[in-house]
C-alpha cells in the first residue's frame, strides 16, 4: 500500500526538480561519504553566485529516478546532501526527505536560511542531521549582494537552528569587492551576540568562474587569526 508521503511523490514526478546528481563525494558531509542532489531554482541572486545554470535553470532529474538511485546506494553511501539552487523551496521537501531518512541516510540540508517555516518543520520532524547555512553578509549590505529582501528570515532560521540540538556550520563567500574585513569583524560580532559558539567557514570566491554578475577578481585575503575570537574560530576554505 503506498504512503501519503509516497502518493505525493508520484504526483511530484511529472516534474523534475532536481537540477543534476553528484553521486559521490567525501567533502560535503564532515566524515562521511554522500551524494548530493542539486535542486533548480533559487529565491536569491547573490552576486557571486557560481551556479547560474542551477539557479537559473530548470530540472532535469525526476523524483522517481533520484529514488531509484538511492536504493541502489543503500549500505554503500552514509548520507543525501540536499543542496542547490535552494532546495527547501522544492515543494515537496518533506515528503521526499522522509523516505530518504526511511532509507537509512542521514541527511544535510544546504540553506540560505529564507524558509524558517520549513526549517522548522523539518527540525520538528527529525528530518535533518546536520545544516550548512549560509551568511551572506551584515544586513547592511544583504540586499545588495543577494537581491533579495531575507535577511529578517535568515536571521530566524539561524534563531531556530540555534535552539536546535542539530549539528551545524555557518559559512560565508567572501569576495574583496562585496565584503570588507571589518564586514566579517561585524558577522562574528553578530554571531557572538547570538550565543554562537564553534568554527566559522569562510570561502573565497572562485575567480575564473561563470557567475550570475559580472565581477572584478577578488585579490583581498583575510586575516583568520585576527578575526577569531574565544568563542569562534575562522577557518578558511580554499
Amino acid at each position: 500500500m503506498n504512503t501519503n508521503n509516497e502518493l505525493i511523490l508520484l504526483k511530484e514526478n511529472v516534474s523534475k526538480p532536481i537540477y543534476s546528481l553528484t553521486p559521490f563525494t567525501l567533502l560535503d558531509y564532515p566524515h562521511k561519504s554522500a551524494c548530493i542532489l542539486w535542486f533548480a531554482g533559487c529565491n536569491m541572486r547573490c552576486l557571486y553566485c557560481y551556479n547560474p545554470e542551477i539557479v537559473l535553470g530548470k530540472g532535469s532529474l525526476s523524483i522517481e529516478k533520484i529514488l531509484s538511485f538511492l536504493h541502489s546506494r543503500k549500505n554503500l553511501l552514509d548520507a543525501v546532501v540536499f543542496s542547490g539552487g535552494e532546495c527547501v523551496l522544492h515543494k515537496n521537501i518533506l515528503p521526499l526527505i522522509t523516505e530518504v531518512k526511511k532509507m537509512g541516510f542521514l541527511v544535510k540540508i544546504d540553506t540560505n536560511g529564507s524558509s524558517p517555516d520549513v526549517m522548522q518543520q523539518l527540525l520538528k520532524q527529525n528530518l535533518i542531521d546536520y545544516i550548512a547555512l549560509d551568511f551572506k553578509s551584515p544586513k547592511s549590505k544583504f540586499q545588495s549582494i543577494t537581491q533579495s529582501d531575507l535577511y529578517a528570515s535568515f536571521e530566524e532560521t539561524l534563531n531556530l537552528i540555534l535552539k536546535s540540538e542539530i549539528p551545524f556550520e555557518v559559512r560565508t563567500t567572501y569576495h574583496s569587492d562585496l565584503l570588507t574585513e571589518e564586514d566579517l569583524e561585524e558577522m562574528v560580532r553578530f554571531l557572538e551576540n547570538k550565543k554562537y559558539t564553534g568554527n566559522y567557514y569562510i570561502q573565497y570566491f572562485k575567480n575564473n568562474v561563470e557567475t550570475l554578475s559580472k565581477l572584478e577578481r577578488s585579490y583581498n585575503r583575510i586575516d583568520c587569526e585576527k578575526l577569531s575570537t574565544t568563542t569562534i574560530k575562522i577557518i578558511l576554505r580554499e
